[in-house]
């Protein structure tokens, strides 16, 4: 059985047996290695001390920033996310209290001469808090951290809930891009995975944004949801098309209940298999005929974005927000289950607010894991990276990087990766590996060859499938 799927001209050809091969469990390398190898015995004082090692870098790293935000009024089923529900929003006030004492160690640690390029709120749902607490966070931080005049400033918004006083006040602090959940607009949907949103209250926050002049607005959807189908899927797409937003993530739904267990309640009615494949292939071939460039995985962008520019000239980055331009930047993070990334170093805060509350009260960085890279890792993540971001690797800048010889170091991956040679998924020369257009559907799998970590058993599943 085969399924054609056209992309920006080019057809493939995805059998069964393709799908059945490659449709497996996979990590999304938002990070290498991947949290499940992060251990508990790294702690506050190793984070402090990657943190004061790095102001010693020359020339000096820039700074990206991420803030966790975990409130939110109501629990959407098909959620993944570390999330706190609680529609009294007096419980953000001790929260914030935390956050500030956070935001002033990290400042009395980190020198904070170091320019801020990125600057992103997540959640949770950020409008969770008012205009007034977004002003009152937003200059606390402004005071001890330089944001650079060109930073990239986002923020993470749900249209359900988000009033236009808080987007102005957004706009008039300096936010320049916003990323609007929309998952999917038909109702059916909607009314299974628990999140109401017409398609016209969506439509007036876009416009609302776009008047604002936003410079970037990005749009969430999600495939492989409960009772979606191909058709319902391209009506939300066509919706989302004539909104003409400047980037597209469609992920693929993270079927996940045993990290969480609302989405038991669900699992009856979710697309699988061929069926999954079809509602992705519908979206991807809707989104590039209307002009939109596929990034890879599961990211879209106008030919004019700077992601398209920056995948053009090698300079695309992939973190725990994804694909950004914002490569070369250590990645400090804050509030609760918040990840950083400091150049050799990943550490993780503490996932409940209990603990992360205690840990504060303590006196100290609320880190409960994480992980020193080794230098195999540190190669084999630039390796991954390098795939997932520009889609082809030369061998001969990691053996001038890291001092190897790349055929020789990777000799029993290569050897994988003639069977995904074979599938079409990659082209092999003597002097690197390129990804086909096939292969950036399945990007996580090819990534997957250089996990070392991978052929480690597992005691419980971990991860969600590739597509």
């Amino acid at each position: 059985m085969q399924f054609d799927i056209k992309i920006q001209g080019e057809t493939l050809n995805v059998t069964q047996e393709i799908l059945d091969r490659y449709n497996v469990p996979g990590p999304r390398y938002t990070s290498y290695p991947t949290a499940p190898e992060w251990v508990d015995s790294f702690g506050p004082s190793d984070y402090e001390q990657a943190l004061k090692k790095s102001n010693e870098a020359r020339p000096a790293r820039p700074l990206s920033i991420y803030m966790h935000l975990p409130f939110c009024d109501r629990l959407c089923l098909f959620c993944g996310c570390n999330v706190v529900i609680n529609k009294n929003h007096e419980v953000l006030k001790p929260y914030l209290e935390k956050l500030k004492w956070e935001i002033d160690r990290l400042a009395k640690i980190v020198d904070t001469s170091r320019p801020v390029v990125q600057f992103h709120w997540g959640g949770g749902t950020p409008t969770y808090l008012d205009a007034s607490q977004i002003e009152d966070l937003f200059f606390y931080f402004k005071e001890r951290f330089a944001i650079a005049s060109d930073s990239e400033v986002g923020i993470e918004i749900d249209p359900r809930v988000t009033k236009e006083a808080q987007l102005a006040t957004l706009r008039r602090l300096g936010f320049n891009r916003v990323s609007m959940g929309i998952q999917d607009f038909d109702p059916v949907v909607q009314k299974t995975v628990r999140r109401i949103q017409p398609y016209e209250a969506t439509k007036a926050a876009f416009d609302f944004c776009r008047s604002l002049k936003f410079e970037s607005i990005n749009i969430d959807l999600i495939y492989g949801l409960p009772q979606q189908t191909v058709e319902s899927f391209v009506k939300s797409i066509d919706k989302v098309i004539g909104l003409g937003p400047d980037r597209i993530a469609m992920f693929s739904y993270a079927h996940v209940p045993w990290l969480k267990k609302q989405q038991g309640a669900i699992a009856r009615y979710l697309p699988q298999g061929m069926d999954k494949y079809q509602i992705f292939r519908a979206g991807i071939e809707r989104f590039t005929s209307a002009g939109y460039r596929y990034i890879g995985m599961d990211h879209f962008a106008r030919p004019d974005d700077e992601l398209c520019q920056a995948q053009s000239n090698r300079t695309l980055h992939r973190n725990f927000q994804g694909y950004t331009t914002k490569a070369g930047a250590d990645l400090l993070a804050a509030g609760v289950s918040s990840i950083s990334g400091i150049e050799r170093v990943y550490a993780q805060n503490c996932r409940d607010l209990k603990d992360y509350y205690a840990a504060i009260e303590r006196n100290e960085l609320p880190v409960m894991r994480g992980i020193e890279l080794s230098d195999d890792d540190v190669v084999r993540r630039t390796v991954i990276s390098k795939l997932l971001c520009h889609c082809v690797l030369h061998k001969k800048e990691i053996d001038s990087e890291f001092g190897i010889h790349f055929d020789e170091y990777f000799a029993d991956e290569l050897g994988r990766l003639d069977s995904l040679q074979k599938d079409g998924l990659v082209a092999l020369s003597s002097g690197s590996i390129s990804v086909t257009t096939l292969g950036r559907i399945f990007i996580r799998n090819v990534g997957m060859v250089f996990d070392k970590y991978l052929q480690k058993p597992k005691s419980k599943p971990v991860f969600s499938k590739t597509l």
